[in-house]
């Protein structure tokens, strides 16, 4: 886990090199000091969760993301399950990019989000988690003809199937959608040959 004396250390360290003479090494310190401005530790992103604005709430679920680790997964789910459509999304894509397994029901809940976008996320967030009841569970976003639920679950089939759904992802290609076509196209070029 990153303590506040850690990243402290960290920007001391990256804070010297701004007056580096080489260009590449002061760029480079340039952009580790932005990464690490919006890493904090756990303590301080929590806080920041509770008690910012929505704005700063998104920084720190985004925060938490960066940070990982099972410290951070109660908070998240919390949040994925929060009133805010803001709080709600980020927190459905961030569980996604960290892949932890207890995130799995929580993420198949939000395939049910009154909110598109939410579902969407979602979806993306489901393509991680390479199982059978996922693949179940995304298949009939397929059939969305929407340009964003059945865009966003072709890509995410995409990854876990083994060559099962190409049928359907040359239809899709027929979609009058652009979205739909260009993650239909997109699929057949991940997916894996028998």
């Amino acid at each position: 886990m990153i303590t506040f004396e850690s990243v402290r250390k960290r920007r001391d360290a990256l804070a010297a090199l701004l007056s580096d003479p080489c260009e590449e090494v002061r760029n480079a310190a340039a952009d580790a000091l932005d990464r690490l401005e919006g890493t904090g530790s756990l303590p301080e992103v929590l806080e920041a969760l509770k008690k910012g604005d929505v704005g700063a709430k998104v920084r720190a679920l985004y925060a938490l993301g960066r940070i990982g680790g099972e410290e951070v997964i109660p908070a998240l789910l919390y949040c994925a399950s929060r009133p805010e459509e803001d709080i709600r999304s980020v927190a459905v894509e961030v569980l996604g990019t960290l892949g932890h397994p207890s995130a799995l029901p929580v993420l198949l809940e939000r395939l049910e989000d009154r909110n598109s976008a939410i579902r969407a996320r979602a979806i993306t967030a489901l393509g991680n988690f390479a199982n059978p009841s996922v693949m179940a569970a995304l298949a009939p976003f397929l059939e969305a003809g929407d340009g964003l639920l059945d865009a966003e679950a072709a890509k995410s089939l995409a990854r876990m199937d083994n060559g099962s759904l190409e049928g359907k992802f040359i239809e899709l290609l027929g979609s009058p959608h652009p979205a739909t076509r260009e993650a239909a196209a997109t699929a057949l070029g991940v997916l894996r040959i028998k």
